[in-house]
């Protein structure tokens, strides 16, 4: 069986979206839909000093509004904003050392995705979850697909015989649907740790505890 998971770039969402990675055959970059703005992909919501939870926002280049995730471009100076604007959140502004110095927080990409996907693979690598990742704009897909059927292609085109979901899908897709394709549909559980920001998450726990999660909460 070929296990494909597909979702969008988050910017360190919380150990959750992790999972299915864990599970997972391949993970898939949805990048080829529209850059949601009110979304997870540029921004995720931190503990500030007074104990209130604050968003942490990257900084983009201006895009029309129907711009794909995939066209998005980081702000030239995006990356001295984001040093700044850390500044706000104590717990990841203070933390030194390992693992918070292995993880790519400044670089020099202007690609959106890429830069996510970089982020991404680093709390892989930091958890030891090894998942081949692909971006779903290199398969160049038939722009009339919309919602569940362009998820369909992307599985079918990859050799998929399961496709897995987070739990907030299961209003989005018809298992009939996918099984007329030879493909049976998957969702993972709730997720029974934190919602917290792997970003905060790495500089308060420690990895073995949040690989134990990531790992147990996977299980089929």
């Amino acid at each position: 069986m070929t296990t494909v998971a597909i979702m969008q770039p988050y910017f360190y969402p919380y150990a959750g979206y992790f999972r299915l990675f864990a599970r997972a055959d391949l993970f898939v970059v949805y990048d080829c839909v529209q850059f949601p703005r009110r979304g997870w992909v540029h921004r995720n919501r931190l503990t500030a000093a007074d104990g209130t939870l604050q968003w942490l926002t990257l900084h983009l280049a201006h895009a029309p509004q129907d711009t794909a995730i995939r066209d998005m471009r980081l702000d030239p100076g995006a990356m001295t904003r984001l040093r700044a604007d850390l500044r706000r959140f104590p717990l990841v502004a203070q933390a030194r050392g390992d693992p918070i110095d292995r993880l790519p927080l400044f670089t020099g990409e202007v690609d959106v995705t890429d830069y996510l996907v970089r982020n991404l693979q680093a709390v892989l690598d930091l958890l030891g979850i090894r998942c081949p990742v692909q971006r779903s704009s290199a398969l160049a897909l038939d722009a009339e697909l919309r919602g569940e059927q362009r998820i369909l292609e992307i599985a079918a085109r990859l050799g998929a015989t399961r496709y897995l979901n987070a739990p907030g899908g299961r209003e989005l897709y018809d298992a009939v649907t996918f099984r007329a394709r030879g493909i049976d549909l998957a969702f993972l559980d709730t997720a029974a740790g934190p919602g917290s920001s792997m970003l905060e998450r790495l500089c308060r726990d420690s990895i073995e505890a949040i690989r134990a999660e990531v790992v147990r909460d996977s299980a089929a």
